[in-house]
């Protein structure tokens, strides 16, 4: 398996409720979040631990606030990793 970021890819599954990271066809991360009105609450971030360290969960992170910016909500982030992913990458907006 590759595990090199740019190859993965990030993909929304809103039946499941989270954002998916898959690499070489494999669900290696997760993102799950709750739909509030306008925003979505980021509630939980996690990698496969044989895979962590690699850049992985940023590539998750920042897929998945791409795509929610995209669809003109607002991103709240209750889990700690996307809290210190965005302190430190500010929106660009």
């Amino acid at each position: 398996m590759t595990t090199d970021s740019a190859e993965a890819v990030v993909r929304n599954d809103p039946d499941e409720g989270r954002y998916e990271l898959v690499l070489d066809g494999s669900i290696v991360g997760e993102l799950d979040y709750r739909l509030s009105h306008d925003a979505v609450v980021l509630v939980h971030t996690e990698v496969d631990a044989a895979l962590q360290g690699r850049g992985l969960g940023e590539r998750l992170v920042a897929g998945a606030l791409a795509d929610i910016r995209a669809r003109g909500l607002r991103p709240v982030a209750v889990c700690p990793f996307v809290r210190e992913y965005l302190q430190r990458h500010p929106d660009p907006s």
